[in-house]
């Protein structure tokens, strides 16, 4: 009797170990990046976030005034929430930075934390006559490297910055050939998830590099401000097909 006892509960046992690890590429998949936190609600983060919430994400904007980003809210609906920077980066799987580029060092301050080990979309863009001293340091050393210096302990890709959000607007989720996005990191997988948020805004992801190649499309670069298709930005880019 205790042995015909044993064998079913081990059988038991068995069944159920075999359900824990089915059920584990469910929870993955369901936690891969279907949430994202979006510091800057202007025009390049709210395009994105309207996008994602399409494409079935949950979506936190955040900024300073958190109280201003009401009505967006309330005309996303469920999947749109807001509140604080902070709130954002500890909402998502990933984290779109969509500021003015002088913000970056004290964003990275304020957010040592939480932005440790985050991926985190990169957006910005360097201007001389709004961020003064930190356009001169990407002059000198590269906005990837910059902002990897800003944003220490993420991992950082370098994406939709190469265009004017009024582009994105108008060319998401065209028919195809589908706008390419340019996008460079230093870390595979962050990769891969920019690669997932960029194809489910709408656009097809073209990995350009590691960090150092954002500098090919970077705001004043022959590569910034086009409207192409993948192969032909990779051949405008320089990226092998």
């Amino acid at each position: 009797m205790r042995s015909d006892a044993f064998v079913t509960f081990a059988r038991r046992g068995a069944l159920a170990a075999i359900l824990c690890t089915l059920a584990l590429p469910a929870l993955a998949q369901s936690e891969n990046s279907k949430k994202i936190g979006i510091v800057g609600a202007g025009n390049i983060g709210g395009t994105l976030g309207r996008l994602w919430i399409k494409a079935g994400y949950e979506v936190f904007f955040s900024s300073r005034h958190p109280e201003e980003l009401k009505p967006l809210v309330d005309e996303l609906g469920s999947k749109a929430h807001a509140g604080t920077p902070a709130d954002a980066i500890a909402f998502g799987n990933a984290v779109l930075i969509a500021v003015p580029y002088k913000a970056y060092p004290e964003l990275g301050r304020e957010n040592a934390a939480g932005l440790k080990n985050k991926v985190v979309i990169d957006a910005g863009n360097a201007v001389k006559a709004r961020d003064g001293a930190v356009y001169d340091e990407v002059e000198r050393d590269g906005i990837g490297a910059t902002s990897a210096k800003y944003l220490a302990g993420a991992r950082v890709v370098r994406a939709f910055n190469a265009a004017n959000y009024k582009v994105f607007q108008k060319n998401a989720g065209r028919p195809e050939p589908r706008m390419a996005v340019p996008i460079a990191g230093n870390d595979p997988k962050a990769l891969e998830t920019a690669r997932t948020l960029v194809a489910d805004a709408g656009f097809d992801p073209v990995v350009v590099g590691e960090l150092k190649a954002a500098d090919t499309f970077a705001m004043g670069s022959p590569g910034f401000g086009h409207d192409l298709s993948a192969p032909e930005l990779k051949q405008k880019l320089g990226v092998k097909p």
